[in-house]
């Protein structure tokens, strides 16, 4: 009886050293990923316009680790876009990755600076919450939120992202996206997020067609239960569709005729900002 109970007290110890060792792994782990996290950023950061390119040597040395470290860090940022190496010299420089995100952030600052009073005006005339928000390959993201001042309203927080098919921002900025892009968006699958949220792709794509011929988005309680949305694009000076101007509010104050009525509010809201960021629509006869 004594030497099983011994043998019980030894299998545990056994699995509690497993326990601690699995434990202290997965620190070390964490902490060698933060480390390459912050050597990733440290090393992007050392670039500048008065260097521009930076051999594996120099890296290495300010980094403070070896060259074959900062050999496979650089690999790593290569393939992620975020690193170019010129072949001739061997250097390396920043990626077109890094361009492109650099470009979210100031097409978010532009379009938010000029679209600012024009969103004030909107929530002015209907009294219901108004967004703007921007679109990122099949998301949208929240940049700027006006709440409505009645008791029942919609909000949506800075920074929130959503599936771009089932708003109407992000339908109004995908339907005039070139066709490679959305066809892309379209293959990608995401979760119902209510009851009425539509996930077939031959309905999506009949809907965004839809949306260019009327130049505005409807949603019904697709994203958020209980709520109805219209939204339109926001172009730019090359007439590429950069951000939506959306209204919401609960479905049971914006009926059928409510948004009709604030439909062309929304739209000239778009144009008005579109026209601040050097958009000129093609004169039609």
């Amino acid at each position: 009886m004594s030497s099983e109970h011994d043998s019980d007290i030894v299998a545990l110890d056994h699995e509690a050293d497993a326990a601690i060792g699995e434990t202290v792994a997965a620190s070390t782990d964490a902490r060698r990923g933060l480390s390459s996290v912050t050597s990733a950023m440290r090393l992007l950061k050392m670039f500048s316009e008065g260097e521009v390119e930076i051999g594996v040597t120099t890296l290495a040395r300010r980094l403070g680790v070896a060259k074959s470290t900062a050999y496979r860090l650089a690999s790593t940022l290569v393939a992620e876009g975020m690193l170019e190496q010129n072949h001739e010299t061997e250097k390396y420089r920043l990626g077109i990755a890094l361009f492109g995100l650099g470009a979210l952030v100031r097409q978010r600052m532009n379009v938010s600076n000029e679209a600012r009073p024009y969103l004030f005006d909107l929530r002015e005339a209907t009294n219901e919450t108004v967004h703007l928000a921007i679109l990122d390959r099949a998301s949208i993201m929240y940049v700027y939120d006006l709440e409505s001042t009645q008791a029942i309203r919609m909000r949506a927080n800075l920074g929130e992202r959503k599936p771009a098919l089932c708003t109407a921002e992000g339908r109004a900025m995908l339907a005039f996206q070139p066709r490679e892009q959305v066809e892309k968006v379209l293959a990608e699958k995401f979760r119902a997020r209510t009851p009425k949220t539509v996930t077939d792709v031959a309905t999506l794509r009949a809907a965004l067609k839809d949306v260019r011929t009327l130049g505005y988005a409807r949603e019904d309680e697709q994203s958020e239960r209980g709520m109805r949305s219209i939204a339109a694009p926001i172009r730019d000076a090359t007439g590429q569709a950069v951000a939506a101007v959306g209204m919401a509010g609960p479905a049971q104050r914006l009926s059928d005729e409510v948004l009709a009525r604030f439909a062309p509010l929304v739209v000239e809201t778009a144009h008005v900002i579109s026209t601040r960021l050097g958009y000129k629509a093609l004169a039609t006869f």
